[in-house]
């Protein structure tokens, strides 16, 4: 059996390798964190690389982007855009009980952020849990160029924490370093996972 990954993180790996274990590794803890759930969807699902991660420990695994492509052939991908609405699940199998989004959020103007995690907390069933991963504010100086173009939207931990209690009543914020999970201080994290209820 053969794996190909997607366009996206195939030019990623053939440019800056040690990127693709960084973007593996934050779905490795959403893994973690998901395991047993029975209706997860991920919202901005790009070419589905990490997908594959989550799907092993959860039931049903369904992706929506803008643009749906994939590169696993074991997720089901939507088009749809969050900002446009909830997401209905396909298979009639009532709403999702969690979400994740990671590396979404910094793409999302700050203006449109609340119809986006309003849109996703509709699509989840009550008491679902929700997934933010977002570069943090601090990390932007050194981003690629290409990454600060389309990083219109990274927050500081309070920041973003401030952002999800509007719309979560448990917000929890972890932060990444390349691998690495921790809970040190703020502002010396490149990465957050934010998991709110």
């Amino acid at each position: 059996m053969t794996a190909q990954l997607g366009e996206m993180h195939a030019a990623s790996f053939a440019t800056d390798p040690k990127h693709l274990g960084f973007v593996l590794a934050r779905y490795k803890h959403v893994a973690k964190m998901l395991y047993g759930m029975s209706r997860v969807l991920e919202v901005g699902c790009g070419d589905t690389t990490g997908a594959p991660l989550v799907k092993e420990v959860v039931g049903d695994l369904i992706g929506i982007d803008p643009v749906a492509y994939k590169s696993e052939p074991n997720i089901d991908v939507y088009s749809h855009d969050m900002l446009d609405g909830p997401f209905t699940n396909p298979n009639g199998c009532g709403k999702f009980n969690a979400a994740y989004a990671l590396d979404v959020l910094e793409h999302i103007n700050p203006e449109d952020e609340d119809r986006f995690l309003t849109n996703i907390k509709a699509s989840l069933e009550g008491g679902g849990m929700v997934i933010i991963g977002t570069p943090s504010l601090e990390s932007q100086p050194y981003a690629s160029k290409l990454s600060k173009e389309h990083h219109v939207n990274c927050k500081t931990e309070d920041g973003l924490r401030a952002t999800l209690w509007r719309h979560f009543r448990n917000v929890s914020i972890l932060g990444m370093n390349d691998e690495t999970l921790h809970t040190g201080y703020g502002p010396m994290c490149h990465y957050r996972l934010a998991i709110c209820t």
